[in-house]
């Protein structure tokens, strides 16, 4: 495999990670407000832990990103401090 191609693969698996990532954590904080709205507190507290998981989901999924991101800023130093 040429590395071009190595270099696309890793890039659409790299962002694809990050895509894939976010979107669960939005989904999986929202699930749970849900959960604890219609489960928990039979329907009382409505919408309100829809809410608060949903913003608890969207942190959590910049928090990621920027995991992600930083570590690959770090990866790519780490390539041209070792071609220098």
């Amino acid at each position: 495999m040429s590395s071009v191609k190595k270099e696309l693969m890793f890039l659409l698996g790299h962002y694809g990670h990050i895509g894939i990532t976010f979107v669960a954590s939005i989904f999986i904080g929202m699930g749970a407000g849900i959960l604890l709205d219609q489960k928990v507190f039979n329907g009382r507290t409505a919408p309100w832990f829809t809410f608060i998981g949903l913003a608890f989901g969207i942190a959590a999924g910049f928090k990621s990103l920027f995991d992600v991101l930083r570590r690959s800023s770090r990866n790519l130093e780490t390539k041209t401090d070792e071609e220098r």
